[in-house]
C-alpha cells in the first residue's frame, strides 16, 4: 500500500516442505461456504487471492444475495476487483468472519497479498494459533504493521484458537483504520468518547480506530445508538467496510477503469481516460449502481458522457458506477453550411468553422428523430453538443432546431388530425415528429389501393418520405383493424356479401376462424348467423390488415326465431307449416327451396324426407321473417342455461343458447360430476347444461350439467392416458387421450408433464371431461396487501415477487376456516395460492411454529427440535429440498442451524419449506 510503514519481523518463517501450504491452499476461507477466498488449485493461485474466479463470480449473480440487499452494492464491487469471492454461486453475507479471514481481505484491499511466502511452513508460537492456510497471511500482516504484535500475542488473547475467533466490530474498526495507514488519526481520536450510548463496552486500546473509523464514514451504529463492539462481523458488513474504504486511499485496483463514457449503445460501453479508451460489454449480470446511493439502478439509467467507473475483466463490465452524473458536454450553436464526412461545417463572419465528427456523433431533426447527417439541409439553424473530457472537443450530438427536413423512414402512426391535415409519427427510434401534407401534393397508399387521410389509422406501420418538412407519400406496410357495417346478403364457408346502407354490396374474405358474437347467445358459430336478400343479420364486420373478417357482430336481427314450437300441421302441396308457439300462440309459415331444413342439426336430404317428420306434436325450431320460413329444425336436445325450477309443477326453465326461452318437466336423469344420485335440487341456477330430449320429445332424458372443478393429481399413467384424481368427495380416475390439455398460459400441454400434487382444473360435460388446465401455485411471503384496492403480492422462496387481484372473488383457508376477506391475511403470513376452478384467489396460510434447534439429521433429513413438552412427540420435522432459511434477508446453510438456536418453522403439507431463525 503506498504510504504504508513496514515494521520490522517479528517472527521467523522455518523453510521446511511446501506440501502444508498447498493442502490449506485447496481449503476455503472460513470453511466450503466461505465468501471470501477461492479454492485454488495449487498455492500460487492461492496466492494471487482468486483474482480470476474473482470477475467470473461477479459476472454472474450471487444467488444468496437478493436484489436489494443492504450491502448488494459493495459485495459486487469487491467481488469483481477481486477482494471477495464467491462459491458455488453463493457469498453467505450473514455468516460470521473469523480474524484470519479479516487479515487476508485487509491484505487484499491492501494489494499486498503477493508478498506473503507461501513457498515455506511458517512457526508461530504454540498457543498462537492459526489455520495453516492463513499463516504466511498473518506473518505478513505482522510485517506490514497490519497486526499489534503485543496486543494479539497478550496471553489473555490466546485462550482460544486466535484464527478461529469471530471478528469483533471493535477489532475489525482497528484493522481498517491500519489498513487504511490512518493510525495516527486514531491515537489523536484515543482520549475521547465514541459517542456511543455503549461506549462503556468498548476496550480501551480500540477507542480511537473506533472514532477514526465513524470519522471517516466506514463505520456506523446500529439501533439505540449502540456500537456493539464485541458483537460479531458478518461478511456483508466487512465488505461494506472495506468498500467505504477504497475512498480513502490511492490504490489502483485490478480490473478497475474510471473514466467518461464516450459511447454507449447495442450492449457495449466505451470509456475515455487520458487519452486511452477501453470498450466493455454490458451482460445480464452487469450491477450497476450510483456513487451516492446503495440502491441498484438499471442499465437505462448510464447516460452517456457522465462519469463513472468500470470494473470487469476479458472486456465485460461486471461493475458499474455513476461517480458524475453531469453530462461532460458544452452546448453551442450554429449554421450548418455544409456536412462532409468527418466535418461539420458552420457559417462563421469570417468564414467557416470546422468541426469533428465521427460514426458516434447522432444527428437529430427538428422532431428529435434520429436522421442521417447528409439529410440535413444548409441555412438549418442547429445546437451542438461538443465533449469536454479529451481536449479535442469532438462533436457528440448535432439538433437541427429550424430548418427543412429530408428523409425517407419507416415507422407507425400516432394519430391523425385531417382538420391540421398533419400526421404524428413514431420512428423507429421510438421518437414521435408530427409533418404536414398539401392536397394534392401527397399520395397515401395500402398494397397498391389510393387511399383518403382519413383511412389512415393509428397504429398503421407505414412508410414515410418527407421533402422540406412536408409529407410526400405515405405507404402502409401493415394496418390496423377497421370496421363495417351491413347485413349479411350472402354467407359460404369462405365469404361474405354484405349490403351497405346505400344499397351498394362488398364481399370479404372470412378468416380461419372469425369470432362470431350474437346477442344473448353463447357459443355462437357462423352457421347460427342469418344471410337472406331482404332480412339478413344487420352485422358489424371487423377486417385485419389483410381485409379479411375476423369478427362478425350481430347488432340486429329481422328475423323471429321460436324455439321448443309444437307442429300442429304440414300441409306438403301448399307448403304452409301451422306451429303454435311455447305460450301456445300460433303461427303460419312457408316453406319454400331456400328454407334450410336439418334434423337435429344435420342438413335433411330433401324437403320430402323432412315433412314425414313434421308431424302434430312434433317439437321444432322456427326462424322466420314475415310468413317466409327461413330454416327449420326437428331437434333432440337443446343448449342453454337452467333459468328456473318450479317444484310445484315440477318443471324447469331453460334459457336457449339463442336467448329464447323454454319450460320442459323435470329430467329422468342429471348427469353431474361429483354427483352420482344427482338431483335437479344439485344443480345451480345459471349453470350451463345440455338436455337430451326423449324419442318422443315431451319430457328431457338427460339433463347434462357443465361444470368446473379443480382436482387434485393422485397417479398419472401415461401410457395409458389416464389420470387419476382427488377432491375433498372422493376420488375417480378419466382417460385423457381425447381431452386438450393447457397450462395457465393456454400452452398445449401432456399427460406426462402433471406429476401427483398437482392442481389440476377441469370442465365437465355431466361426468366427462372436456379440458384440463394445469394450475400453477405460488409459494412465498404475502410482502404488500391492499384489502381495499383488492390487491395483495406474494415473494417466493427465489426473491420473485406476484400481485394478485380478487377482482375474481377470493377464497382463504386458515387452520381449516375458510373465509371471503382479503384482510384476514397478513404481510407476516407465508401462503399457498393458486386460482380456484372458478376463477376466484384461493389463498391457503401455511401453518407455522415456533421451536429450539437441538440438531439436523442428515440421514433421514430430519430437523431435530427440542421437545416443547414432556408429551411433545411432534418434535421431528422433514425439511423440503429447497428449504429457505434465513435470518432476516441474509440465506443461511441448514448446516449453519446450532443447538439452542430459536426458529420459526413453517409447513406445507407437513414439510418444512422455510426457517427463520430469530
Amino acid at each position: 500500500m503506498s504510504g504504508q510503514k513496514k515494521s520490522k519481523p517479528t517472527m521467523r518463517a522455518y523453510s521446511t516442505k511446501a506440501a502444508t501450504a498447498v493442502l490449506a491452499g485447496a481449503m476455503m476461507f472460513g470453511g466450503a461456504g466461505s465468501a471470501f477466498a477461492a479454492p485454488p488449485a495449487a498455492s500460487k493461485l492461492a496466492a494471487a487471492a482468486g483474482t480470476t474466479q474473482a470477475a467470473a463470480t461477479a459476472g454472474g449473480v450471487f444467488s444468496d444475495v437478493k436484489t436489494g440487499l443492504w450491502a448488494e452494492k459493495h459485495i459486487y464491487k469487491l467481488a469483481s476487483q477481486g477482494i471477495v469471492v464467491g462459491n458455488n454461486g453463493l457469498f453467505r453475507p450473514g455468516d460470521s468472519v473469523t480474524q484470519q479471514e479479516a487479515v487476508l481481505m485487509a491484505l487484499r484491499f491492501m494489494k499486498l497479498q503477493g508478498n506473503a511466502d507461501l513457498s515455506t511452513d511458517v512457526v508461530l508460537p504454540t498457543n498462537f494459533k492459526v489455520t495453516n492456510y492463513y499463516k504466511p497471511y498473518v506473518v505478513l500482516a505482522f510485517q506490514q504493521g497490519l497486526l499489534d504484535k503485543t496486543v494479539e500475542m497478550d496471553a489473555g488473547n490466546l485462550e482460544t484458537s486466535w484464527g478461529e475467533r469471530k471478528a469483533s466490530r471493535e477489532w475489525i474498526a482497528e484493522l481498517l483504520i491500519r489498513s487504511l495507514n490512518k493510525s495516527g488519526d486514531a491515537a489523536a481520536l484515543s482520549g475521547q468518547p465514541t459517542g456511543f450510548a455503549d461506549d462503556a463496552k468498548v476496550s480501551a486500546n480500540k477507542r480511537g480506530y473506533i472514532n477514526a473509523a465513524v470519522n471517516l464514514g466506514l463505520a456506523n451504529g446500529l439501533d439505540g445508538n449502540r456500537f456493539d463492539p464485541q458483537g460479531a462481523v458478518t461478511r456483508a458488513q466487512l465488505a461494506t467496510f472495506f468498500s467505504r474504504a477504497e475512498a480513502h486511499n490511492t490504490l489502483d485496483y485490478d480490473n478497475t477503469y474510471k473514466g467518461t463514457i464516450s459511447a454507449l449503445k447495442d450492449g457495449k460501453m466505451t470509456i475515455y481516460n487520458n487519452g486511452v479508451s477501453s470498450d466493455f460489454n454490458l451482460t445480464s449480470g452487469t450491477a450497476y449502481f450510483t456513487s451516492t446511493s446503495e440502491t441498484r439502478i438499471s442499465q437505462s439509467d448510464i447516460q452517456p458522457y457522465t462519469n463513472v467507473t468500470v470494473i470487469g475483466a476479458t472486456y465485460n463490465a461486471a461493475y458499474v458506477e455513476v461517480t458524475d452524473p453531469t453530462p461532460q458536454v458544452a452546448s453551442s450553436e450554429g449554421t450548418i453550411a455544409k456536412i462532409t464526412p468527418g466535418v461539420i461545417w458552420l457559417d462563421s463572419a469570417t468564414g467557416y468553422d470546422q468541426l469533428g465528427y465521427d460514426s458516434n456523433t447522432v444527428f437529430m431533426d427538428v422532431n428529435g428523430a434520429v436522421v442521417d447527417g447528409a439529410s440535413i439541409t444548409p441555412n438549418s439553424k442547429v445546437t451542438l453538443l461538443r465533449e469536454t473530457y479529451s481536449g479535442s472537443h469532438k462533436v457528440v450530438k448535432v439538433q437541427v432546431t429550424s430548418g427543412f427536413v429530408n428523409k425517407s423512414a419507416a415507422g407507425t402512426i400516432q394519430s391523425v388530425d385531417l382538420a391540421a391535415k398533419s400526421i404524428t409519427f413514431i420512428n423507429a427510434s421510438g421518437s414521435p415528429e408530427t409533418f404536414k401534407w398539401e392536397d394534392g401534393t401527397a399520395l397515401f397508399s395500402s398494397q397498391s389501393n389510393v387511399l383518403l387521410p382519413s383511412d389512415l389509422k393509428a397504429g398503421s406501420a407505414v412508410k414515410y418520405t418527407i421533402q422540406n418538412n412536408m409529407i410526400r407519400s405515405v405507404e402502409v406496410t401493415s394496418g390496423v383493424e377497421r370496421t363495417v357495417e351491413g347485413y349479411i346478403y350472402e354467407l359460404t364457408g369462405s365469404t361474405i356479401v354484405y349490403q351497405k346502407a346505400d344499397g351498394s354490396r362488398e364481399v370479404k374474405l372470412l378468416a380461419a376462424t372469425p369470432a362470431i358474437v350474437i346477442p344473448n347467445a353463447a357459443n355462437s358459430v357462423a352457421a347460427d348467423l342469418i344471410a337472406d336478400k331482404t332480412g339478413g343479420d344487420q352485422v358489424r364486420l371487423t377486417l385485419n390488415s389483410s381485409e379479411q373478417v375476423i369478427k362478425i357482430e350481430v347488432l340486429k336481427r329481422q328475423i323471429e326465431q321460436y324455439s321448443g314450437a309444437t307442429v300442429v300441421d304440414y300441409n306438403d302441396k301448399t307448403q304452409l307449416l301451422t306451429f303454435t308457439d311455447a305460450s301456445q300462440k300460433a303461427h303460419v309459415v312457408k316453406i319454400n327451396e331456400s328454407t334450410k331444413l336439418s334434423y337435429d342439426g344435420a342438413p335433411a336430404a330433401a324437403l320430402s324426407s323432412m315433412a314425414a317428420r313434421l308431424v302434430e306434436n312434433r317439437r321444432i325450431d322456427v326462424s322466420s321473417i314475415d310468413d317466409r320460413a327461413l330454416s327449420v329444425d326437428i331437434t333432440t336436445k337443446y343448449t342453454g342455461t337452467l333459468a328456473s325450477i318450479n317444484p310445484a309443477t315440477r318443471t324447469i326453465g331453460l334459457k336457449l343458447s339463442n336467448g329464447q326461452s323454454l319450460t320442459m318437466p323435470y329430467p329422468n336423469t342429471v348427469d353431474l360430476f361429483g354427483k352420482p344420485t344427482a338431483t335437479i335440487s344439485d344443480v345451480p341456477l345459471d349453470t350451463p347444461v345440455l338436455a337430451v330430449l326423449t324419442a318422443n320429445q315431451s319430457t328431457i332424458s338427460v339433463l347434462q350439467v357443465n361444470s368446473s372443478v379443480q382436482l387434485q393429481v393422485a397417479t398419472v399413467n401415461s401410457t395409458t392416458n389416464k389420470l387419476g384424481v382427488k377432491w375433498a368427495g372422493g376420488s375417480t380416475e378419466f382417460y385423457t387421450l381425447a381431452v386438450p390439455m393447457t397450462n395457465e398460459a393456454g400452452q398445449k400441454i401432456s399427460i406426462s408433464e402433471l406429476k401427483a400434487g398437482d392442481f389440476i382444473n377441469v370442465n365437465f360435460a355431466g361426468n366427462n371431461p372436456t379440458s384440463i388446465q394445469a394450475v400453477k401455485v405460488y409459494s412465498g411471503q404475502v410482502s404488500a396487501l391492499d384489502a381495499a384496492a383488492g390487491t395483495f403480492t406474494v415473494k417466493d422462496y427465489t426473491g420473485v415477487s406476484q400481485t394478485f387481484s380478487a377482482a375474481t372473488g377470493v377464497r382463504v383457508v386458515r387452520d381449516s376456516t375458510t373465509t371471503t376477506a382479503l384482510g384476514s391475511i397478513t404481510t407476516a403470513d407465508r401462503v399457498e395460492v393458486r386460482k380456484d376452478a372458478d376463477g376466484a384467489v384461493l389463498i391457503r396460510v401455511l401453518p407455522q411454529q415456533s421451536r429450539t434447534v437441538s440438531r439436523y439429521d442428515s440421514a433421514s433429513n430430519k430437523l431435530i427440535t427440542k421437545r416443547a413438552t414432556l408429551g411433545d412427540n411432534n418434535y421431528q420435522f422433514t425439511i423440503a429440498p429447497n428449504v429457505y432459511i434465513h435470518q432476516g434477508d441474509t440465506t443461511l446453510s441448514v448446516q449453519s442451524l446450532k443447538e439452542n438456536d430459536n426458529i420459526i418453522v413453517y409447513f406445507n403439507n407437513d414439510v418444512v419449506v422455510e426457517i427463520v431463525k430469530q
